[in-house]
């Protein structure tokens, strides 16, 4: 490997260290998103039974000991359990948002690498073609096979290096795309599902009396003894 970097000549060196830099970032975002997901379904299934007995102290500990950011909007909505419904889902959009860039977080890093790295490529082979055309310029216009296809050689080095770091990072930009798309998913449900079972949980507050009212009732009396 490192026989082709010194083979295809300094521009190797920003396509490799771009490389390197794409690995970091995938295995950091890899292991994020392992920690962070969750089993959405048991995890709401569990707290529904604590919010229906409107055991809110032990809701706020589950989801507060639970990591990512499905349990951290969760918890934002039971902290405002008592609050209306229409505020209830304007505190889970809010805590939905402050979760995106946390998300989202070097995404751009990859973008930029999955875009950069076939230009370097294409630069390292233009600078290879140029050097070689000026071998030949300087032998009088004479060189041989060997000589020309050694500068070829070079010069294609840098742009297949450079397709295949662009390639593998765009691969795995998409893959982590997928995965925050499918935790914002994660997250909207359980924003809708805590707000439904925070406003069902709720005792109801008016009695509706069916008796009625006093002077009716005399008059109904009145009537009988007539």
């Amino acid at each position: 490997m490192i026989d082709y970097i010194q083979k295809g000549g300094l521009l190797m060196w920003p396509i490799l260290g771009c490389s390197i830099i794409a690995i970091a970032v995938f295995a950091e975002r890899l292991f994020y998103f392992h920690r962070a997901t969750i089993h959405v379904g048991e995890f709401l299934k569990g707290l529904s039974n604590l919010i229906r007995r409107r055991n809110f102290a032990e809701a706020l500990h589950e989801s507060a000991g639970t990591p990512g950011p499905v349990a951290r909007v969760i918890h934002a909505a039971i902290i405002r359990h008592d609050a209306p419904r229409a505020e209830l889902r304007d505190i889970v959009q809010e805590a939905a948002q402050l979760e995106v860039p946390k998300l989202e977080r070097f995404l751009p890093v990859l973008a930029t690498i999955a875009f950069l790295t076939p230009l370097l490529g294409l630069l390292g082979t233009v600078a290879g073609m140029i050097d070689a055309f000026g071998t030949i310029a300087s032998s009088g216009g004479y060189a041989t096979v060997t000589e020309l296809s050694s500068g070829v050689y070079k010069s294609l080095l840098t742009t297949a290096a450079g397709l295949v770091v662009a390639t593998v990072t765009f691969v795995a930009y998409s893959y982590l795309s997928s995965r925050v798309n499918t935790m914002l998913h994660d997250m909207e449900r359980a924003g809708i599902e805590v707000v439904h079972m925070l406003t069902e949980s709720r005792p109801i507050s008016g009695i509706i009396s069916f008796q009625q009212p006093d002077e009716t009732a005399r008059e109904i009396e009145a009537r009988q003894d007539l």
